[in-house]
Order: C-alpha cells, then sequence, then structure tokens
C-alpha cells in the first residue's frame, strides 16, 4: 500500500526532493509545506498550507491526512526541534534531532566537537566580545581571516576576509550591527584555508554511512567566483577532484568519525550529514557541517540516485541502512544553474513573471522552483533565488552547455545567472595527469596478495610428475615421472554455471571450487582418464582476497581428493564486468590414459549389457537456472530451514558440492570390465548417456532402482514438471553410469559400493527406428514414493493446519518482527502470528504488522501505576486473541513475576550474545572486552531472572579483527533474524518444550 509524504520547506532542495520521491511506487502523494509554485498540483505532488512552526497543529494535520513520512528540508525547522516533536507525537521524521542539528545550528559547538575526536579542520576560537576577537585576529600566528556568525544565516553566514582589516570590520557588522541578528551573538574565528572546496553528504542512521556523490557548489554571485557571496548559484556532481581514494579518506576520516563521535556522545545522528570540505596540501578538512540536503546540491545530487528515496529512508529511520545502500547512476553528472532576482543578495523586486519553463523541459532539462509563486495563473518571482536547471549527460562539459540552454530559455526581468558553472572541474579533468592501473580499478597489490596467499594451497595438491609451485608463466608436468608409458592426453573445461549465484546470495564460497573440480575431472573419465592436473580461472569486477581465497581454497581441497595438481590458474580482475561481490569461474582439467585402456568401447557394447548407476549428492551443478526460478516462485527462500531438525538451509542443501568420482572409480574402469562411463551433467541423463553409446543402442532405465534424494522430489512437486523435463535437466540421483556386461555386473557393483552407493539401474537395448535413446520407467511414482518418506520434512511443504497462535511484543521498529513475519507466513510454518502489541503508539514495528495483515493493539504502560497491573491488563489481550506463545522482539518493559509464571514455557525472547556469557545489557560491548573470538545470539525461554531461562536455539558469529561494537551488532542481527524464526518453529511444533526445574526437552 503507497504512503502519503509531506516535505517540509519552499525551495529547490523541496522540490527537488518531492520529485524524486514521487517517483517511487511506494508513495502514494507528497504533501510540500509551505512549497511554491512548482510543487503546486504537479501530478502527485501539491501544497499545504499547515504551519510548519507550530508542531502540535503539523503532527495533528499528519494524523488527519494519514502520513506515513516527514522529510524535513531546511535547518531552521530541525535546530527548532521538529523532529523531536514529531516523533514523540508518532509521526515517522526524517532528519536530525534538534541536539544533533547544533553541528549546523552552533559553529563554536561544531569546533569544539571536531577536536574532540581529532577531525581535520581549521584552527579556530570563539568569541562573544567583539573586542576580544578583533585582539584574536591582529595576533594569530596563522592567517586568521574566516568570521562566521555562530548560528543560522541561511548559508551566508561567512565571511572570508582579504587582510586583518576586513576581517576586524567583519566581526563588527555581525556582532554590533547585528547583519545576521542573534545568529551572530557568538562568532567563530578561524585560519583561512588554501585549497579545492567541495561537499561531500552522505545519508545515515546514527551506525552506518552511505556516502553521495562528491558536488562543488559556486557561492559568489558572478562567473569566475567574482561579487557577493550568496547562498549558491549553481553546483555540480560528482566533483572529478576527489578520486575514490580520497572519497574513501574523508568517509572513514571524517564522515564516520562524526556519526561515530556523535553516537559516543549521546546523540545519534539521523538522515543527511554535509560536510563542507576543503581540499589542502594536508588532506581534507572540516569547513562547515549542515545537517540535510545543501541547496543547491541536492539538484543535483538526486538527479543521480538510481535507487527509491522513499525506501533509503524508510532504511535510514529502520537502522537498517547497511543492508539498503543507495546505488547510484555511473557514467553521468548533473550540473545545475541557479536563477536570481536582480539584487540578489540584497534587496530585489518579486511578483515579476516567468515565461519559458515549458521550454525548458522540452530540452529534457528537471527546472526545480525556489523563490516563485501562482499568481492569476501565472508563475512570478517570490525570491533571490528563483529557480534552478538541471541537466543530466554523460559528462560535465554537455550538463553544463545542456543547463546553459534551459537558463536561455527561460525570462523573467532583471534574471541574473552563471555560465562558468563547473569551470573548476572542467579545468581540472582537462589537466594532463597520469593515470595508473589501480585508477582504473584493478589492484595489482590485491592480487599479489591472493597469490601470496593460494601458493601453499596449490603446493599441497603435488604429485608425482608435478611440484604445483605457483608463479611461473607455465606449468610442467612430467608423464613419464606419473608413470606412463603410452599415454593420450585428454583435456576439458567446464564451468558451475547459476549455481554461483546461489553460493553468493547465500555468501558461501567454499564448495563451490569442488563443484568446478568435479564438473572436469567427472568429464575426462568417460575417456577413461586420471586427471592430472587442474586449471581454474576466476573472474570478477573488484578482486576481493578473501572471498577469491575461500574460492580457491576449495579448489585446492578437490583437486587433492581427485588426485591431480592445482597446477596454475587465472584471476581476472575487470572492472565494469561484473556487478559488485559477483564473480565467475572456469576449470580445465588434463589427464591422461593408457592407449589401450580408452573409454568408451562402442565396438564391444552389446544388446543385454547392464547400466550401472552411480549416485550423485545432489543436483551436482546442472539445471540452476531452472531451480533459481522454482525457489523464486515458491514460498521459500535460500535462507528457509529443511529436514525435520531444520538445522540446514535450503541454500546449503543446494550448494551442496558434486561428487568427484576420480579416484573411486578409475580402478573399475581400467579393470577392463568397464565398456563405457557417461558423467551425467548438463542435459540431464536423456542426452549424456547416449554419448557413449553406438547409434544403434540406447537404454531403458527404471527409477524404481535408486533412491531419488528428497531434493528432487520437491523440485518436481513445487516446480510442477514434467518427466521429460526432469530427466532432460536433472541428473535425478544418477552422477555417473556405468555399461558392463551381464555376467560381470554384480561384481563390478561390488568393487564400486565399496566406495560409492550404487545400483543396478537399467540395460542397453537395440534402437528401434524413431525410439528414444533414454526411457525411464515409473520415475513418477519413485518421485512420489521417495517424497513420503520425508512426510515430515520442512522442504515438502507440509501445510500446517492446526498453527499455534502467536503474539509478538514490541516497543518500537520490532526487532526481528519482519523474520518472525516473514517466517510464519509460509505454510510449512507451525506458528501464526496473531497479534502484534506495543506499549507505544505509532512505532514501526505496527506499521509492519499493519502491512501483513496481523491485528495490533496498543496500551500505553504510562497508564499504570505498577508493572503488575500493566501486565495484567496485557494478558487480557492476549486472552482475546487466544494467544499461546508469546514472542519479545524488542519489548522494553521488564515482565513482572505473576505475568512470567502463568506464561512459563511459552515466552521466548532472543539475547545478542552465546549465554550463559555476556548477559544483560552491552552484550557486544562485553564480548570485545573479553577478547573472545566468538559470540553469537540465543533464543530462550523467558524465567523471573535476566538472561536465565532455558536455553532454545543458538547461532554462533565470529568475532572479527577490528571490529567494533556497531559492525558487531550487525552481523549478530543478521543471526538473529535466522536463529528466532528456527527457534519459534521449534518450539511451536512441540520439538522443544520445557519440563521440570526449567529444563528442556526434545522430542
Amino acid at each position: 500500500m503507497a504512503d502519503q509524504v509531506l516535505v517540509i520547506g519552499s525551495g529547490g532542495r523541496e522540490h527537488a526532493l518531492a520529485w524524486k520521491l514521487a517517483q517511487s511506487p511506494r508513495v502514494k502523494h507528497v504533501y510540500v509545506a509551505p512549497g511554491n509554485a512548482g510543487t503546486a498540483g504537479n501530478g502527485k505532488i501539491s501544497n499545504s498550507a499547515v504551519s510548519v512552526s507550530n508542531h502540535a497543529a503539523l503532527a495533528q494535520f499528519c494524523r488527519d491526512q494519514e502520513i506515513r513520512l516527514v522529510v524535513v528540508g531546511p535547518e531552521v525547522p530541525l535546530a527548532a526541534g521538529i523532529v523531536d516533536d514529531l516523533t514523540a507525537a508518532g509521526v515517522r521524521c526524517f532528519g536530525p534531532t534538534a541536539k544533533a542539528a547544533q553541528l549546523e545550528s552552533s559553529k563554536s559547538f561544531t569546533k569544539a566537537f571536531l577536536d574532540r575526536h581529532e577531525i581535520p579542520t581549521a584552527r579556530w576560537k570563539s568569541f562573544s566580545d567583539p573586542k576580544a576577537a578583533c585582539s584574536f585576529i591582529n595576533s594569530a600566528n596563522f592567517p586568521a581571516l574566516v568570521v562566521k556568525a555562530s548560528g543560522l544565516a541561511a548559508g551566508k553566514g561567512v565571511i572570508v576576509a582579504s587582510n586583518k582589516e576586513e576581517a576586524c570590520k567583519a566581526v563588527t557588522e555581525i556582532m554590533q550591527d547585528k547583519t545576521f541578528g542573534t545568529a551572530g551573538e557568538t562568532v567563530v574565528v578561524e585560519e583561512l584555508l588554501e585549497g579545492e572546496e567541495v561537499s561531500c553528504l552522505c545519508f545515515t542512521d546514527g551506525v552506518t554511512i552511505a556516502p553521495m556523490p562528491p558536488a562543488q557548489d559556486h557561492k559568489r554571485l558572478m562567473d569566475g567566483d567574482e561579487g557577493p557571496n550568496t547562498g549558491g548559484m549553481g553546483a555540480y556532481s560528482p566533483a572529478p577532484q576527489i578520486s575514490k581514494d580520497l572519497l574513501e579518506k574523508i568517509r572513514d576520516t571524517i564522515l564516520q568519525k562524526t556519526v561515530d563521535g556523535m553516537r559516543k556522545e549521546g546523540v545519534p545522528y539521523f538522515g543527511v550529514l554535509y560536510a563542507g570540505l576543503m581540499l589542502t596540501k594536508d588532506g581534507p578538512k572540516v569547513l562547515e557541517f549542515n545537517c540535510r540536503f545543501g541547496d543547491p546540491e541536492c539538484q543535483v545530487i538526486l538527479p543521480l540516485l538510481k535507487s527509491d528515496l522513499y525506501e533509503v529512508i524508510q532504511a535510514v529511520i529502520n537502522k537498517k541502512l547497511s543492508s539498503s545502500m543507495p546505488v547510484w547512476f555511473e557514467d553521468s553528472a548533473a550540473v545545475t544553474v541557479v536563477m536570481a532576482s536582480e539584487g540578489y543578495p540584497g534587496t530585489y523586486p518579486k511578483g515579476l513573471e516567468i515565461t519559458g519553463l515549458p521550454k525548458a523541459k522540452q530540452l529534457g532539462l528537471e527546472v526545480f522552483h525556489a523563490g516563485t509563486a501562482l499568481k492569476d495563473g501565472k508563475v512570478v518571482t517570490s525570491g533571490g533565488r528563483v529557480l534552478t536547471v538541471t541537466a543530466i549527460k554523460e559528462d560535465l562539459m554537455t550538463a553544463l552547455q545542456e543547463a546553459n540552454k534551459g537558463v536561455a530559455a527561460i525570462h523573467f526581468k532583471g534574471a541574473i545567472y552563471r555560465k562558468d558553472i563547473g569551470y573548476r572541474a572542467i579545468a581540472f579533468l582537462r589537466q594532463s595527469r597520469g593515470l595508473t592501473y589501480k585508477n582504473s580499478g584493478v589492484d595489482i597489490a590485491a592480487g599479489n596478495t591472493l597469490v601470496q596467499k593460494i601458493k601453499p594451497l596449490a603446493a599441497a595438491t603435488s604429485r608425482s610428475g608435478c611440484n604445483a609451485e605457483l608463479g611461473g608463466f607455465a606449468g610442467l608436468f612430467d608423464l613419464k615421472a606419473a608413470g606412463y608409458e603410452d599415454p593420450v592426453l585428454v583435456s576439458g573445461t567446464d564451468g558451475v554455471g547459476t549455481k554461483l549465484k546461489i553460493a553468493q546470495a547465500c555468501k558461501k564460497h567454499d564448495t563451490i571450487g569442488q563443484d568446478l573440480v568435479a564438473m572436469c575431472v567427472n568429464d575426462i573419465l568417460a575417456q577413461g582418464a586420471e586427471p592430472l592436473f587442474f586449471l581454474d580461472y576466476f573472474a570478477c569486477g573488484k578482486l576481493d582476497v578473501e572471498v577469491a581465497e575461500g574460492v580457491i581454497a576449495g579448489i585446492a581441497e578437490a583437486c587433492k581428493k581427485a588426485g591431480c595438481a592445482l597446477l596454475g590458474g587465472e584471476t581476472a580482475e575487470m572492472p565494469g564486468m561484473y556487478p559488485p561481490g559477483e564473480y565467475d569461474l572456469a576449470g580445465f582439467a588434463v589427464g591422461a590414459v593408457e592407449r589401450g585402456q580408452m573409454l568408451p568401447q562402442l565396438e564391444r557394447i552389446a544388446d543385454g549389457d547392464v547400466v550401472i548407476g552411480v549416485a550423485s549428492s545432489g543436483v551436482h551443478s546442472n539445471g540452476y537456472s531452472l531451480v533459481r526460478k522454482i525457489v523464486e516462485k515458491s514460498s521459500f527462500d535460500f535462507s528457509s530451514p529443511v529436514g525435520v531438525s531444520g538445522d540446514q538451509t535450503l541454500g546449503d542443501l543446494l550448494l551442496t558440492p558434486t561428487k568427484i568420482y576420480s579416484k573411486t572409480l578409475l580402478p573399475v574402469l581400467r579393470s577392463g570390465h568397464v565398456k563405457a562411463y557417461a558423467h551425467i551433467t548438463g542435459g540431464g541423463l536423456l542426452e549424456n548417456i547416449p554419448r557413449v553409446l553406438p547409434e544403434s543402442f540406447g537404454v531403458t532405465l527404471d527409477a524404481l532402482t535408486w533412491k531419488i534424494p528428497e531434493i528432487f522430489c520437491w523440485l518436481h512437486k513445487e516446480g510442477n514438471l514434467s518427466e521429460e523435463e526432469m530427466t532432460r535437466t536433472f541428473n535425478c540421483g544418477i552422477g555417473a553410469v556405468l555399461v558392463v556386461q551381464k555376467e560381470l555386473a554384480q561384481q563390478v557393483l561390488k568393487d564400486i559400493q565399496r566406495h560409492e552407493a550404487a545400483w543396478l539401474i537399467g540395460k542397453v537395448v537395440s534402437l528401434q527406428k524413431g525410439s528414444a535413446h533414454v526411457k525411464v520407467h515409473n520415475l513418477l511414482r519413485a518421485l512420489q514414493a521417495n517424497r513420503s518418506l520425508s512426510v515430515h520434512s520442512h522442504i515438502q511443504g507440509k501445510i500446517q493446519t492446526n498453527k499455534v497462535k502467536v503474539a509478538v511484543l514490541i516497543s518500537g521498529t520490532g526487532t526481528n518482527l519482519e523474520a518472525l513475519i516473514n517466517s510464519t507466513k509460509k505454510p510449512t510454518s507451525f506458528a501464526q502470528i496473531v497479534l502484534v502489541f506495543s506499549n507505544k503508539a505509532g512505532v514501526e514495528g505496527l506499521r509492519k504488522a499493519e502491512r501483513a495483515g496481523i491485528p495490533t493493539r496498543v496500551i500505553d504502560h504510562k497508564l499504570y501505576e505498577s508493572r503488575t497491573e500493566f501486565d495484567s491488563a496485557v494478558d487480557k489481550v492476549l486472552e482475546e486473541f487466544s494467544v499461546e506463545l508469546i514472542c519479545l522482539a524488542g519489548f522494553m518493559r521488564i515482565l513482572s513475576g505473576p505475568f512470567v509464571k502463568k506464561w512459563e514455557g511459552k515466552i521466548l525472547n532472543i539475547h545478542p550474545s552465546l549465554l550463559p556469557s555476556f548477559k544483560g545489557a552491552n552484550a557486544h560491548k562485553l564480548v570485545l572486552q573479553a577478547g573472545v573470538r566468538v559470540t553469537g545470539c540465543t533464543v530462550h525461554f523467558v524465567a523471573e531472572e535476566v538472561d536465565a531461562g532455558a536455553i532454545i536455539f543458538q547461532e554462533a558469529v565470529p568475532v572479527k579483527v577490528g571490529d567494533t561494537v556497531e559492525t558487531l551488532s550487525e552481523r549478530v542481527k543478521e543471526a538473529e533474524h535466522r536463529a528466532f524464526p528456527a527457534a519459534l518453529q521449534l518450539v511451536a511444533s512441540g520439538a522443544v518444550q520445557v519440563g521440570e526445574a526449567g529444563k528442556i526437552y526434545w522430542k
């Protein structure tokens, strides 16, 4: 269901915010208060006359209009506490609190904060006495020529003097003449920094930051940076002066340190943080902070945002930014040019008609209104900065040219604007600069690090004929040393297809290497060849050394299982070829077979020969595009628990590595009893067996003779697949087949069964014209029979009818609520959430429940004199909904003894550590202080003693070197989202119960 949104403000920034929010399918309508002519009745956008300074009236307006989100544009309402007041009234609001907004509203606070947290900035001092300020200017041992009004001055309260006399004059104007009113009661005098001035903004949820493309605005009124300071006459983004490395440095040393510092001081910062920076020879230094989008920076940054702004804002408010990082358009640039009234930034006329707006739109430009109004059906001027014209093109030069065309098309009397926006960037780009390979996105150092890490892995695969040492131009293999007399070389190459997608989605990279090796070495077995050496190809857009090492470690381990050496490989880092986090694999196996032992021996194959099937481990590495489509359309996902115990996820099951048959089957193949071997790979049973048969022969198979793994039964049922689709796509439980003479079949089968599960599954038959080469009988019966063996398995989708009724108690966003809702919505769930209860009104958790169609109730605990009375009222509500189990998901109330006793064995809670260690609050901090290497989360029954109830389910999370409370907390939260639903299913199914003395009993 789409939501109503309110944007506070009247400028070009607010028009741009409304424009971007209106693009979201989750937004029904955007109100702008008070707005301007551009936001008046423009599609999904309209203005509102509600007072933005009367916060109580504003909150009532939000309730009346069902406003689900308020986005605050300008700084003055933020400093006035609009976010505090609306949030207290139950209205979701995007922006920092008044206390956090001091970063902008008080220059003296900000400078002291920067010093406290060792964030680079100009040297400074604040004064409330003009004489002391002038004395400092004249005596400072650095150029103290920048004078700032400490308070809010609409972006104009900074004077950059050219000498000490001008600086003292600025102090007098600000403090005695009150040029900026009360904002100038305190002034900050600071060092004049030299360098390039840029703007770096980020979204933040108080922990995570998401940097935006850097921008540069132009404060001076006229071309060439001449004339008086203004609120900004134009901007462009991205700023090429800021390289990726420099942006990372700014992110870590300024933006992240600021957000961390505010949180440490007990004033968490949410919303947009804008850092005005000077790129000095000593590195970037902070000039100022703004606590919102800049104007006009907003008009060039938002058009470059590829993500849904509404969803990004929700992620910020929900403190889930780390899992919903915004995505930006690449290879694009935006330029915006401000058109201002004659006389600006001084006095200027109003009410002048504006023409040419439709023509600018026809040019494909975005016109964001600022100081405009509607009068007698016409758009007229009503402010100093009237509007901005924004162009988005593939490069800055083209964007500037297009923006200037738009400005030339728009007319009002006395309009002033600059024609050189972005001139610094254009000059910078025209400079002759030497590029590096790393500039292009290829990190040779990272590649070298990877090689050093994998060298010992490869060396461990050495075998006779090869020492497997990496680093040379080519690898050598000595066939004579390997014992061959008259060998024929056999080669094979393969990949693992879209099974990679599942590995990447599950972030499980340690088994995919075995798939790669198996697919290659199992193929060359079809010629009777022993695998001798293997080479891999790993390709990515940006090399993640840890991921690549995990994949190649799996390859090396698989090579040892196959008996071949990992002789070499290629790691290809190709920027732009692959999205972040994705990689591709290819493998190459070379083997050898003595000339007289080559397979298949087509001339020996005869009618009546027996087909032996060797068990697969599961789906192996083919058919995963179909597998992924089936999962996508099912009620499951890769994190869904499977099996009776639920201790494995569907993703884990699908990532079961392909079996490697070379060591176990090679002796059998060399015995002389085997006429042919086929690897059941892409094409399934139907297309692979004929590859090793003469044209005149086929096979008939009986599916009742072998065990079909349950995963195939589920795929068949969930995908509604035909028998032909099953046998042409999947191995159906048979990873390889051997053709042997009937009289030798039992002996060969016994030899195989010493190492692998295998069965006599069919026979070779002479083909009649037009007959199929492979016929599989009784497949449907076999699939149904194997399905019935696992009727209690989650993966079989057994629909639970008598579900246990669950209430979830929350106080805010409902930590883990979404995971619990998703879990119980599945048809296999033993539980059903019938109520979400909160002790606070208007919280996000209630809205989550409403969106999921779950009833909600609110009882304010402040209305009760004691915990027992409040709990009694809660108990009545639970009885009303016939609740049988309770889950505490961020419920910030301590339950009374009588309540806990009544619901003994029926209340579940989750704690962010592996109990009984690190009980109580600040678990992550205690974990880090203790220096343990493993922590996690624990779902337990609630007892009267805090965190002392019987443990139901635990999931471990490694503590990484360099972890902070915040980074550790994020990873533990991910584990909680898996653990709590799993524990709920265990209790609801009756698999876990509390017995005497509070002990756990498992059925």
